[in-house]
């Protein structure tokens, strides 16, 4: 609507004083980047633990491991922006059951707890194994991780690993609503046209897996590569299996989002296609949709339907997961900022910068983001995540 008394034109990119910055900056873009990981770290170790997918055994324990040690950062993006970060435990004391904030730090906590459960199960005989052979201090940490437990028996590992099935059958949908409920709570602001659509859940969730089982595929070429150790190929061929099928899933759900919208005409295209032209241009258009994502459709496809073997299909695999992980984070990146430079005046667009030394800046965002790695390599000189010890499986070396 026009205003009276103004020449054609003049509100014209007009901002709202109260609009002129971004609110949720780089930790909330970061926050649902590592929850992502935790739920395709997840889904990719359940593969083995409860669909019985022979090929995926030997990086099973090291997908749920991983998806620990990322699943106790999660939260810290939020307490980073959070304004009285010491008051985060409210969150539990006061619950709100129609707040998603309030319900998320259950559904992250129990998950967490789930987590911790199956890797207690699953190396429960490492554990005790330990206890038996070290003295001193480090014998009574052991016998407190096996709960004073030191026998372990047939009927043991027959039981452990029904309950780490049992949990990891669980843990599917658990992590499904971990992130899915990502998604809902951008999606449920109607009042921002970039976030309100009903397929938001579904595109975090799918987004999820593909970057989760990108970033194994990364860690697993850089870890057996750091030891020396050959690569299972048969593995590495049903990785990039998955990650493509994964994909093209999520990608089918990003083009339909836009189509839609595009399709309906709507009041919310009049909005969302000037910013897609204009301050996303780059990052959406030419990033997220073009470069980022039709190279590892056409990378993975050519190592999924040719007969690639050893080097090649691992150099080509390398090449489609990293693409994928930075094309989830420039996503993560695009739906959060991108949502917040339409200004409420629907007039202009709010001006984005990116900032290094600042409380959430870059270089907060990396020490985050770097923390999940240290994580996972300090609990891999406890126990042994490769050599294949656990519940049921017996030593053996990847084959070359």
């Amino acid at each position: 609507m026009e205003a009276i008394g103004l020449p054609g034109g003049a509100l014209v990119n007009y901002i709202f004083p109260n609009n002129a910055h971004v609110t949720w900056s780089i930790m909330i873009v970061i926050y649902p980047y590592i929850t992502g990981l935790v739920a395709g770290a997840f889904v990719l170790s359940s593969m083995y633990h409860v669909f019985g997918v022979k090929e995926f055994k030997p990086i099973a324990n090291f997908a749920l491991v991983a998806a620990f040690s990322f699943g106790l950062f999660a939260a810290m993006p939020l307490l980073v922006h959070l304004g009285q970060p010491q008051r985060a435990y409210q969150i539990y004391t006061t619950p709100h059951t129609t707040s998603a904030m309030s319900i998320f730090g259950y559904v992250y906590s129990s998950y967490l707890v789930l987590l911790m459960i199956e890797i207690w199960v699953i190396y429960r005989k490492v554990f005790i194994e330990k206890a038996n052979e070290t003295v001193g201090n480090m014998a009574i940490f052991w016998k407190i991780l096996c709960l004073g437990i030191t026998t372990y028996n047939p009927e043991s590992a027959h039981f452990d690993k029904k309950l780490a099935k049992f949990l990891a059958g669980i843990g599917i949908p658990w992590a499904c609503l971990l992130h899915g409920y990502v998604g809902f709570v951008f999606g449920s602001v109607k009042a921002v046209a970039w976030w309100a659509t009903a397929l938001q859940p579904f595109i975090f969730l799918s987004s999820a897996i593909v970057s989760g089982i990108a970033m194994m595929f990364l860690m697993y070429s850089f870890i057996m590569w750091r030891r020396g150790q050959g690569y299972d190929y048969a593995l590495i061929k049903k990785f990039i299996i998955t990650l493509w099928m994964a994909f093209i899933l999520d990608y089918a759900l990003e083009v339909l989002e836009i189509a839609f919208v595009g399709y309906e005409q709507g009041a919310h295209w009049a909005v969302i296609k000037p910013l897609l032209m204009g301050p996303l241009y780059n990052s959406y258009v030419l990033g997220q949709m073009g470069i980022l994502s039709l190279g590892p459709l056409l990378v993975l496809g050519i190592a999924s339907l040719l007969d690639i073997k050893d080097k090649a299909l691992l150099y080509l695999g390398n090449l489609g997961s990293l693409m994928l992980v930075f094309q989830v984070l420039v996503m993560r990146f695009n739906v959060v900022v991108g949502g917040q430079l339409i200004s409420k005046s629907e007039r202009g667009f709010v001006d984005y910068e990116f900032e290094f030394f600042a409380k959430e800046g870059l270089l907060t965002a990396g020490i985050i983001m770097v923390a999940p790695f240290v994580t996972y390599y300090i609990i891999s000189r406890f126990i042994p995540i490769f050599e294949g010890k656990s519940m049921d499986t017996e030593p053996k070396r990847a084959s070359m």
